[in-house]
């Protein structure tokens, strides 16, 4: 079966490539990072040799990650190479814009990152390209510099002399072909089936000669490829997974007990803290606990009304093949040890481990706020938060100060191990990472979710890729 060849840009750890990679449907040709420890990360789990730049100007080289500022980067050696898919994520926080002193006018500083990977799309002219990034994109300088990325990306063959000025590019003699968008919005990765609420900004486009004046056809890839990314077709979105099941590797239904278990620990919370924050709590969550599993998942998820058994039966079908689908099914996450060391328990000091004892799961600092274990000077709602052991996990961040490391939801515990986290962003559990573990954290929190990119990458392969030839 035919492999596509993969430009990846802004590689991190690999999140966004690996999914690409699962399919077995493509191979990565050349990527670039510019932090040494993240691309050995990507090395030793995608495959590609490591390699360091020096000098001004680096030729790009098959099978290769290379260690190097993507603006020292030449394209020009993978020419001859037919690129199907460029991937990227590049920071975009020095895009801006800003109106002309008449106030007629628009005057537009494109990110010299941004730039780049519009560079990349110029040199390699991929029959596809995939853009991630933060959801906040959307609304920076009012909306209008996610409608400039989008008309440059549409718009390639005439944005492209403005946008080279922002990194003094050469021009391109050959022909400059634009994309057709077939996808640009927020992505909810918890309706596709990974355990954590986490939300990123997806472009995907596709070259636009590829397509021509075959309108119904670029409307059917797009009326295929949301309901792909919406999660058309599975429960996710009304039952999501949970963290419990991704940590114990099992399904719900296995798990009565060691949500009893858990839960129970609780039980005493409210007469040690009494602040009026536990009072609410005990009344809108404890008192309606029944400990039964099933039960408490569609109360706390809010999934109202009689369901069918037939319901629940697929609901709890459909959690145990993603779980062996990610290689956690039967595999407690606490009873493995890791050569890279990111299951070894975070070392806390007694205040915060006093403290997290005293906030339940769900719940963040302010549930202790009036109290001896009160946090001075915190507005952040993710400080000391609990994850839930039957809801998503919020979002797994990649830097942060105390208390935003993320903390289980057992009451014996407090940090989660970095593994648990990569568990969530669902990293397959032989993806070893390398670095200090600020650095790993790092990797881990700025990754997309290998899973959703699986399925879209499935997507791209077997319902675009294989049949334009034909049509």
């Amino acid at each position: 079966m035919q492999k596509y060849r993969i430009v990846s840009l802004f590689s991190g750890a690999g999140g966004l490539d690996l999914g690409f990679v699962q399919t077995g449907r493509y191979e990565v040709v050349f990527a670039n990072e510019k932090l040494e420890p993240v691309a050995k990360t990507y090395s030793n789990n995608i495959g590609l040799k490591l390699a360091k730049c020096d000098g001004s100007s680096v030729e790009a080289e098959r099978g290769t990650i290379l260690v190097c500022d993507v603006e020292k980067v030449s394209f020009s050696g993978l020419k001859g190479e037919d690129i199907d898919v460029v991937l990227g994520g590049p920071p975009c926080q020095d895009f801006s814009i800003v109106r002309g002193p008449d106030r007629k006018g628009i005057e537009v500083k494109r990110g010299r990152l941004y730039a780049h990977f519009v560079r990349a799309l110029v040199a390699l002219q991929p029959k596809l390209f995939v853009f991630e990034n933060v959801p906040g994109l959307m609304s920076a300088n009012q909306g209008l510099a996610y409608k400039v990325i989008l008309e440059d990306f549409k718009n390639l063959n005439l944005r492209w002399d403005e946008v080279k000025r922002t990194i003094s590019a050469k021009n391109y003699n050959e022909k400059i072909e634009g994309y057709e968008l077939l996808f640009a919005d927020k992505v909810d990765f918890s309706r596709l089936g990974v355990p954590q609420k986490r939300q990123r900004l997806l472009i995907i486009g596709i070259r636009r000669d590829l397509i021509g004046q075959r309108l119904q056809l670029l409307q059917k890839f797009r009326d295929d490829l949301k309901s792909i990314i919406e999660g058309e077709g599975w429960l996710f979105y009304k039952y999501p997974l949970t963290p419990i099941e991704a940590f114990e590797g099992k399904p719900l239904d296995q798990l009565n007990d060691k949500y009893r278990d858990t839960m129970l620990k609780w039980k005493d919370i409210f007469d040690q803290v009494k602040t009026e924050r536990a009072l609410k709590w005990k009344e809108k969550i404890w008192d309606h606990l029944t400990f039964d599993i099933i039960y408490d998942y569609l109360f706390l998820n809010g999934v109202n009304g009689m369901k069918s058994d037939n319901e629940i039966d697929k609901m709890i079908k459909e959690h145990e093949n993603i779980l062996k689908e990610l290689g956690y099914y039967g595999k407690p996450v606490n009873a493995l040890d890791f050569s890279d060391h990111t299951n070894d328990l975070p070392d806390e000091d007694d205040v915060t481990i006093e403290r997290l004892r005293r906030i339940p799961p769900g719940e963040n600092y302010e549930f202790v706020k009036g109290t001896p274990w009160e946090v001075e000077g915190r507005n952040i709602n993710i400080i000391y938060k609990r994850l839930h052991p039957l809801k998503p996990s919020y979002t797994i961040t990649a830097y942060g100060g105390g208390g935003t490391q993320g903390y289980h939801y057992d009451r014996d515990r407090t940090q989660l191990t970095l593994r648990e986290k990569a568990r969530l962003q669902t990293f397959p559990d032989d993806f070893l990472f390398y670095g200090k573990k600020t650095e790993i954290r790092a990797q881990i929190g700025e990754a997309v979710p290998p899973l959703v990119v699986k399925r879209i990458a499935e997507f791209l392969a077997f319902e675009i890729l294989d049949l334009l030839p034909e049509v």
